[in-house]
């Protein structure tokens, strides 16, 4: 039998418009343009006003009522209910983790620690299947986010890497509020009256806790409101590049979870199993991640010959000219360039028009007449050169330590 997507996609529709109506889901709404807010400042103590903290939270806003419909499709098919998956407690933890990191403001941790809890005290009684179902779906989403929209709005820093080298790099922050059309056990057949949709034999794939064969029991669709979070730094990619990168890494952890939890609602004693792989597993993407950056050949370096950009603000001259990160400046007007003290030089001499020599990487010289006001910012920071320091950690600072930071200060 066919998946009865007809009678089902208008009740999604439903549920989908109700949660946006809900105060919970603007006040994480709240919780993200906060985020992005702190983002925004440290790029503006580092290179003035650039864009809004507004805009960036609206765009993430609308990428996750996308990526909420796709992780509800996903959800009643595999038949994930949230009877016993501890929302309340999920989203208390989550919130207590964000403390110590804004990282850490991922349902994979809050979700492996409660089933742990609940394994092993037996309170709060916990779903762990469904939960880490949940949980696989959402990260799923996230894999697919991150590959369409994780490289918008990058932030250019100086880190020191695992050589010791200052080098440039991209901070990779993400955050989107995710409304969704969840399942939810409501009754049995005889109790229940009005039109019932048949489902398929094989469905759920995740059964509740108890349940026998489909259409034992009788869901009902609700709302429910999530926030997903990404974090990454660009060293030896492009940003584009390494968000593919990171999307595969995590789409793979997702699928494995979702696969344990189709496992453990067959088998309650292997619950143990993806309640562990959560933390565990996306811990070891970020690693991955992380180690591949830290320890690979830094991208954004000075190169042999020219001056190497890093980024370019938007709505400047650099931005006019076609410039983009990555590419090589190898003159301004007839100066040659081969640092940022020449590039800052020939700047001042070349006057208000003049033609800019550069290429990207290995591509051909493209030679660009570029025209800027006097005494106007060109709009390029490049890369960093020996003697420079690193000018932001790349991990985002613990609320909580600020927040002690400023009561001992007192």
């Amino acid at each position: 039998m066919d998946f009865p997507w007809t009678q089902i996609l208008p009740l999604i529709g439903q549920v989908f418009l109700r949660v946006l109506t809900e105060p919970f889901f603007w006040m994480v709404i709240l919780l993200v343009w906060y985020l992005y807010q702190r983002m925004q400042r440290t790029k503006e103590s580092l290179y003035g006003p650039d864009g809004s903290a507004l805009r960036v939270a609206a765009v993430s806003v609308v990428y996750g009522l996308i990526g909420g419909l796709v992780g509800s499709f996903v959800m009643i098919f595999f038949g994930i209910s949230i009877n016993d998956v501890g929302i309340g407690y999920l989203w208390l933890l989550a919130l207590v983790l964000m403390l110590f990191s804004p990282r850490f403001l991922c349902f994979s941790y809050a979700g492996g620690l409660l089933a742990v809890v609940s394994l092993l005290v037996g309170h709060p009684r916990v779903n762990i299947p469904a939960l880490m179902g949940l949980i696989a779906v959402l990260h799923l989403v996230e894999s697919v986010l991150i590959l369409t929209s994780g490289h918008i709005d990058p932030l250019p820093v100086y880190v020191r890497n695992e050589t010791d080298r200052v080098v440039g790099a991209f901070n990779l922050q993400k955050f989107w509020p995710i409304p969704l059309a969840v399942l939810m056990v409501v009754g049995v057949p005889h109790q229940i009256t009005g039109e019932i949709i048949k489902t398929p034999d094989w469905w759920p794939l995740i059964h509740p806790p108890g349940a026998g064969k489909a259409g034992d029991l009788v869901y009902g669709i609700f709302p429910v409101v999530a926030a997903l979070g990404y974090g990454e730094l660009a060293i030896t990619r492009l940003p584009r590049e390494k968000v593919r990168r990171s999307a595969f890494h995590l789409a793979l952890f997702s699928l494995v979870l979702l696969g344990l939890s189709v496992y453990a609602s067959r088998v309650p004693q292997a619950a143990v199993i993806p309640a562990l792989f959560s933390p565990l597993g996306h811990e070891l993407v970020i690693y991955i991640g992380r180690r591949e950056e830290l320890q690979g050949k830094p991208r954004f370096v000075p190169p042999r010959r020219g001056m190497m950009v890093l980024d370019v603000i938007k709505g400047t001259p650099a931005a006019t000219a076609g410039l983009r990160s990555g590419d090589i400046i190898y003159s301004v007007g007839d100066f040659p360039v081969n640092s940022r003290d020449e590039f800052i030089q020939a700047l001042d001499f070349a006057g208000t028009s003049f033609f800019l020599l550069f290429a990207s990487g290995t591509g051909p010289l493209r030679r660009i007449r570029v025209t800027q006001e006097t005494a106007a910012p060109f709009g390029v920071i490049p890369v960093p050169e020996p003697g420079d320091l690193p000018n932001v950690n790349y991990v985002m600072g613990s609320p909580l330590r600020n927040l002690a930071r400023r009561i001992f200060k007192r």
